[in-house]
């Protein structure tokens, strides 16, 4: 799977794509990440990609030409065009369904949101798909970037080392609800005992304890999971 970021900021994500999970899915070659700068795409001495919003308000606005043109070109550096996605408080939020429909993807690009917003001729035509993470802001869209190519990557074949991970933790398809509590060794820690249900070996009744768990973690902390 190739992954296009076009962001003002690229090295709030190199570091972190370098390491662990990130870094082996690259070497390995089952994901190829780039990231672009949108400054090399403005066309003045300045490298300008931000300017007042029409009509007055706050904060400045990143400018359609540079994004149209940095898209243009992302686009062309593979066979395949990817989906275009801007990352926005205005947009869908991101869950772990989405995350599986773009790892079913051979390509997406990722604009980040910056500064105030966006000119919405971007929205209009050019922007396929629009996320937000969730329900607060952020100083810049690199950060969700990363949030959302982490959750992609680690769905990609032979990423994480036992695949059957990522089928039964939590928002899953097989496990919808939260994970319960688990245990590992020792079996006691400080006078805190691991459950005796999880040392009996029975299979079967350790499952229907571990859903009976799963259950009450999800009606305390995520009711609305359990609709």
């Amino acid at each position: 799977m190739r992954i296009d970021v076009i962001t003002l900021f690229p090295e709030i994500l190199r570091g972190p794509l370098d390491a662990s999970i990130m870094g082996r899915a690259q070497r390995g070659g089952q994901a190829e990440i780039a990231l672009h700068q949108l400054r090399d795409y403005a066309t003045d001495k300045h490298h300008t990609v931000d300017d007042k919003p029409y009509g007055g308000g706050p904060g400045m606005l990143l400018k359609c030409e540079p994004i149209f043109a940095a898209v243009q070109d992302v686009q062309s550096k593979a066979a395949k065009p990817g989906r275009v996605i801007l990352l926005t408080p205005g947009g869908r939020k991101f869950d772990q369904a989405k995350a599986r429909e773009l790892a079913g993807l051979e390509r997406i690009v990722l604009i980040c949101g910056h500064y105030e917003g966006i000119d919405e001729r971007v929205r209009e035509h050019l922007v396929e798909e629009e996320l937000c993470i969730g329900d607060f802001i952020l100083t810049n869209g690199a950060l969700a970037a990363l949030v959302v190519i982490d959750a992609v990557v680690r769905l990609l074949p032979n990423v994480v080392g036992n695949e059957a991970s990522t089928q039964s933790e939590s928002f899953s398809a097989e496990r919808p609800w939260l994970e319960g509590p688990q245990y590992t060794r020792p079996e006691e820690f400080r006078g805190w005992r691991v459950p005796e249900i999880l040392l009996s070996g029975h299979h079967g009744k350790i499952e229907q304890w571990s859903q009976e768990q799963s259950r009450r973690v999800t009606e305390r902390v995520r009711p609305d999971l359990l609709a």
